[in-house]
């Protein structure tokens, strides 16, 4: 579809303005002293005409066909009807639609063999020279027409397809950004969650708990004090980990890996978390693919079961083999008679851990069953 045209500044409606009336004054220069001198009636119906076509030009855009058909049939026996009918078939053209073309060009051809023939200052003798020229004429207005009109096309082909770069170009580093903020959060709180949750716990503990003696309020602020300086190390391992720009699919040591996970059970243990663990796999020989997704899988529900059941009995068991993928399952009782401590919640933990496990092939399922909540990560084992 050819697209509209674009829209015409002063000059624009100027310049056509004095073009158009320039064709009439050459147009009607032969033939208005004959009609001054034998019919002036002739003569002023010409100006009224022609006046009229100025007039009607101007909404040659809204209706393109009927004033281009007006004004060429006009031109018939008005010779200032001539610059008007030259523009309005020229911007006809332009819309490159030879259903519109057609009809108004074979009119436009009637009316000029009519003009020709009711002309009494025209040459009998020149009468098929002067047919050629007019048909010349109407041939390059028509040409020259088309020529723009497919200009126009190009034009705004080029502009839409730049648009459209553009736009995708956007889109693409909004998308960028997106998935850099997430990566930048996910690994914020893989990292840290866990340490500041012991953090807030135990000073939570300290703070409540009039009944503690000196050694434990010793061991507490011990894990305090050991928690923060790890989540300190780990905060500086991590933003060197994003300021080498890589993600998931490459990452920089250090890096945990499944054989951490016993290490990991012992940190939570010392924690005072009543922790029963049943490792059936040797964590060493799981594959490094997922290792690392499978220690974030730990970490994230033992984090998860110290903040809302800090005193409850939570169980892991890591079972499966190269056969059946790797199942991790974290599960601890609701909170009964009272409420889990109040600690903020970035409500990225299981989504980004969903996100890591879908990545790795596998799939996570969380769910309340007999009063205990379940976390189950299930991992292929790539070899």
């Amino acid at each position: 579809m050819t697209p509209p045209p674009p829209p015409l500044s002063l000059w624009g409606h100027v310049w056509r303005t004095l073009v158009a009336v320039a064709i009439s004054a050459v147009a009607w220069s032969a033939l208005f002293p004959w009609q001054w001198e034998n019919a002036r009636w002739w003569w002023w119906l010409d100006v009224l005409v022609g006046l009229a076509c100025f007039v009607l030009v101007f909404w040659r855009r809204r209706f393109p066909v009927t004033v281009a058909l007006v004004t060429n049939v006009a031109s018939a026996f008005a010779a200032t009807a001539g610059g008007p009918a030259t523009l309005a078939l020229f911007s006809l053209s332009t819309r490159r639609q030879w259903r519109e073309i057609v009809p108004v060009s074979i009119a436009t051809l009637v009316s000029a063999f009519v003009f020709v023939v009711v002309d009494p200052t025209t040459d009998r003798g020149l009468w098929l020279l002067n047919v050629g020229f007019v048909i010349t004429i109407i041939g390059f207005t028509i040409g020259w027409g088309l020529y723009v009109g497919s200009r126009r096309e190009l034009m705004a082909t080029l502009q839409e397809r730049a648009e459209r770069a553009e736009a995708e170009q956007a889109a693409r580093v909004s998308q960028a950004r997106t998935a850099e903020r997430a990566r930048i959060a996910r690994e914020m709180h893989d990292v840290l969650a866990h340490r500041i949750s012991m953090v807030t716990m135990h000073a939570g503990a300290l703070t409540f708990r009039e009944d503690l003696g000196a050694e434990e309020i010793r061991q507490t602020a011990g894990i305090i004090e050991q928690s923060s300086r790890l989540a300190l190390v780990e905060l500086r391992e991590v933003l060197g980990v994003l300021r080498d720009d890589v993600g998931d699919g490459a990452p920089e040591p250090p890096q945990p890996t499944a054989a951490g996970i016993d290490g990991l059970v012992e940190h939570f243990r010392a924690s005072g978390m009543n922790l029963d663990s049943n490792l059936s796999v040797d964590l060493s020989t799981v594959p490094e693919s997922i290792g690392r997704t499978a220690f974030r899988a730990v970490q994230e529900g033992l984090t998860n079961a110290s903040k809302h059941a800090p005193h409850a009995r939570v169980a892991l068991a890591i079972t499966g083999g190269p056969d059946d993928g790797l199942v991790i399952e974290v599960s601890n009782p609701l909170p009964a008679g009272g409420r889990a401590p109040d600690l903020p919640a970035s409500g990225l933990g299981l989504v980004g851990l969903a996100e890591r496990a879908e990545l790795a092939g596998g799939r996570l399922h969380h769910a309340v069953v007999a009063g205990h909540h379940v976390l189950r990560v299930w991992l292929p084992w790539i070899a």
